[in-house]
């Protein structure tokens, strides 16, 4: 079975590096979806990269597109990984915060705009990693103001999808760390229960960026799902 991986906001496949290590064959979209600037068109970017049937698995804004995947072509989708990530329309004041990024970007700079961005989304342990932040840093350095800013637009402009969750038939884990606070473990409850057989699951100790904070509790949590 194939895992196809569809990263989230200004991240690409180098930060699944042990993850594409760890399931042979797995690959995903690692071109920040290129000029895609709503999750439909990047759901379609993602389809025409895929295997024919494959094993999902979509971090952060990657969640929401895997959804749209499953909305367009559920027939191809064989397991579903939802990592960090959620289901709700955008609360008020989501659009201001994330015009103050894009602000910060315009007026500083890019750099200033990923450097306010990417500490918070990581565990405090992982803060003082300066390897891993490094490495994160670079990644999401190479996605450029530009990308940012589309992908920010597609988020603020992402539909309702809740409804479409019940009719989701494939083995599915909602997975999240223990110190993402923008994508908590309720936001991941509330998705397995929506999905028919879901699991919910907390990794102690990470933050949002899980998939590269701890690479082997959540490829273990992968491994076991797709069995």
């Amino acid at each position: 079975m194939s895992l196809f991986i569809l990263p989230g906001l200004i991240c690409n496949l180098s930060m699944f590096s042990a993850t594409l290590a760890a399931f042979p064959g797995a690959s995903g979209v690692d071109d920040f979806y290129g000029d895609c600037t709503d999750l439909g068109a990047m759901a379609e970017h993602a389809l025409a990269r895929a295997p024919e049937r494959f094993a999902l698995l979509g971090h952060s804004m990657g969640g929401r597109i895997a959804l749209e995947v499953v909305r367009r072509a559920p027939q191809r989708v064989t397991a579903l990984i939802l990592a960090d990530t959620g289901v709700h329309l955008p609360p008020p004041g989501e659009q201001d915060k994330r015009h103050a990024l894009r602000d910060i970007g315009r007026e500083q700079g890019f750099a200033a705009l990923v450097d306010a961005w990417l500490p918070p989304m990581l565990s405090p342990a992982a803060r003082e990693d300066a390897t891993l932040v490094a490495a994160l840093r670079a990644m999401c350095l190479r996605a450029g103001q530009a990308r940012f800013e589309g992908q920010t637009q597609a988020l603020l402009t992402r539909p309702e999808v809740e409804g479409l969750l019940p009719a989701i038939t494939v083995p599915t884990l909602a997975i999240t760390g223990e110190f993402d606070a923008w994508s908590p473990l309720a936001q991941h409850e509330h998705i397995a229960a929506l999905i028919p057989g879901a699991t919910a699951l907390e990794v102690p100790g990470a933050g949002h960026m899980l998939p590269a904070e701890d690479a082997p509790a959540f490829n273990a949590a992968i491994a076991r799902l797709l069995g």
